[in-house]
């Protein structure tokens, strides 16, 4: 079995019920969640061995979530524990024409505070095919930044395929230095690089040009000279990936990707998501299932459409994971999305 490692923070999450605004309900629900922890489990229930690499604290509450990511099939065994506290967001869900709202509450958390040469990298690769990260890691602190460059080494000394998902946080690059000024260094290493127009001018400095970010709308001509930036710029990447999403309204996207691999552009079905549960974690399930479909499928085209599929469904999947089998994304993958009742 091949196997993919995923290093970053994982959280625990703390959401409103239903569409209740902060202030207004007496009580939370607490489950976890994080960049590369959900595309670990995206991964594990499609049946990959999938190893999440974090640092936790010692305390019940950590121990919680570890045994939660080992009941969804994740490989817990090189998380590392010290540190006092768990990084924590708050999550209010919001509806029609109300935003979403996240705060973020990780300062000083056990991850934040990682040492580089505190995870055996050497133990952790072995027989490992793949490696990814996200642009949250780094954003967290220099120390995450410095690991996450140590991690890139390592992988990259092994012929590990390493891929990053861009995912600008701006309340997150609270440190000194900003994003531009880390994250070029770190995808300089990277075999796949997924992220929107946004991403790339913020991250990279890449500016796309016609591009209407507000309407979800993209010229294929425009993506595809962005993409050839990157290529050129970071020589190492062999792939570019966006994912395009359209906002009618806080319940109401379209979603679908795109990808070029320096030749040829596919692009997936466009989906269009009319009653939205969670969206958290919609580009990482995009990420896991990319991840498989280009490990098991031959056609480029049949491993974006199963990204654009998981994802899609991920909408419907209330919390950070996407609780969703192969079996389901290929239903969807085949024009099956009636959503009628198995029996």
């Amino acid at each position: 079995m091949r196997k993919i490692v995923t290093f970053g923070e994982i959280m625990l999450r703390l959401a409103t019920p239903g569409y209740e605004r902060f202030g207004q309900g007496n009580r939370l629900n607490a489950t976890f969640g994080g960049g590369e922890a959900n595309v670990a489990v995206s991964l594990a229930n499609y049946g990959m061995e999938a190893d999440f690499v974090t640092r936790l604290p010692k305390n019940p509450v950590a121990d919680a979530c570890i045994r939660e990511l080992r009941g969804l099939g994740v490989d817990t065994t090189h998380i590392i524990r010290g540190g006092e506290r768990i990084g924590i967001y708050f999550l209010e869900t919001g509806a029609v024409n109300r935003a979403s709202k996240v705060i973020y509450d990780r300062a000083h958390s056990a991850f934040s505070e990682i040492e580089e040469g505190s995870i055996n990298w050497d133990r952790v690769f072995e027989d490992a095919v793949w490696f990814h990260w996200s642009g949250i890691t780094p954003a967290v602190s220099q120390k995450a930044a410095n690991v996450c460059r140590e991690a890139i080494d390592e992988a990259n000394k092994r012929q590990i395929t390493v891929s990053t998902d861009l995912n600008y946080r701006k309340n997150l690059w609270n440190y000194g230095k900003s994003a531009m000024d880390i994250m070029p260094l770190l995808v300089e290493g990277c075999d796949l690089i997924l992220g929107n127009e946004e991403d790339a001018a913020l991250a990279l400095g890449i500016e796309p040009e016609g591009v209407d970010v507000g309407k979800g709308k993209l010229n294929i001509d425009a993506y595809r000279s962005v993409s050839r930036q990157i290529m050129d710029r970071f020589p190492k990447c062999r792939t570019v990936v966006t994912t395009l999403r359209g906002s009618i309204n806080a319940n109401h996207n379209s979603w679908s990707g795109i990808l070029f691999d320096g030749k040829n552009t596919y692009q997936s079905p466009v989906y269009d998501i009319s009653h939205i549960v969670d969206r958290v974690g919609g580009g990482d399930s995009f990420m896991g299932g990319l991840i498989f479909g280009l490990l098991h499928y031959k056609e480029v085209q049949k491993a974006l459409d199963f990204a654009a599929a998981a994802s899609a469904l991920k909408h419907t999947i209330y919390g950070d994971y996407n609780r969703i089998t192969v079996e389901e994304v290929e239903k969807l993958m085949s024009g099956d999305g009636s959503g009628r009742v198995s029996r």
